[in-house]
């Protein structure tokens, strides 16, 4: 089963400084239908204005995943972490017992482009931590899945305390590309650019499906695109 979740009926909000989507209910945004996929808690497409940011704030019992795709992102926590995130990097925190941390745009000309996501972790009052890494080289690789998040940091892709794998992929036009599932597990397949057809089903950029009961995807891609897919518990 496929359940089609389409970019334009996303929580939307356009500030001053931030033009965000909340694909899953989330602050002033809240849909009955749509508060958590499993354990995947959030997505939020986030457009940061140069200079402009999120304040000092908390979390606790969470994994973070922060996937930047366009300009730099500036992070300072209570950790002791003051990086730089750029384009094709990951960075994940586990917020455990508690953390500060802020976020801004490092850039005082360009926007910073990026997707947050939010995941349960499998165990509650975690040890908070920090990880950072590139996977921009990957965007050459086309035709194929790239681990970039995992329970086991196999593939050299940052930890997740969750039975959860994140995956990108991309294709070109034309390019197609089949992916086995296990019909005991569900996935997120968010497009993150481009537009494709999966089994036959027609998304746009920002467009997901919720999967459920599936064997495998096939994918053929109408246009450029870059894929980023959930394998959850």
């Amino acid at each position: 089963m496929l359940q089609r979740r389409l970019s334009a009926d996303r929580g939307y909000f356009n500030y001053d400084w931030l033009e965000t989507y909340h694909s899953f209910s989330f602050s002033n945004y809240y849909d009955p239908n749509y508060v958590q996929f499993g354990t995947l808690r959030v997505i939020n497409e986030d457009k940061v204005s140069p200079n402009k940011g999120f304040s000092t704030h908390g979390h606790n019992d969470m994994e973070i995943v922060t996937y930047v795709l366009q300009g730099q992102l500036a992070h300072r926590d209570s950790m002791g972490n003051e990086k730089v995130i750029h384009a094709g990097e990951v960075q994940r925190m586990t917020a455990g017992t508690g953390i500060t941390h802020s976020e801004y745009n490092a850039s005082d000309r360009e926007t910073v482009h990026l997707l947050q996501i939010w995941i349960k972790p499998n165990q509650l009052h975690l040890t908070p931590s920090y990880e950072q890494k590139s996977f921009a080289h990957l965007r050459q690789k086309t035709g194929q899945l790239h681990l970039i998040a995992s329970i086991d940091k196999r593939e050299e892709s940052v930890l997740i305390h969750q039975d959860v794998s994140i995956s990108l992929a991309y294709l070109k036009a034309a390019q197609k590309m089949t992916i086995p599932l296990s019909n005991d597990r569900r996935y997120y397949l968010h497009l993150i650019t481009g537009k494709l057809a999966v089994n036959g089903s027609h998304l746009s950029t920002g467009d997901a499906f919720m999967i459920e009961t599936e064997t495998q995807l096939e994918l053929t891609a109408s246009a450029p695109c870059e894929i980023m897919l959930f394998d959850l518990a």
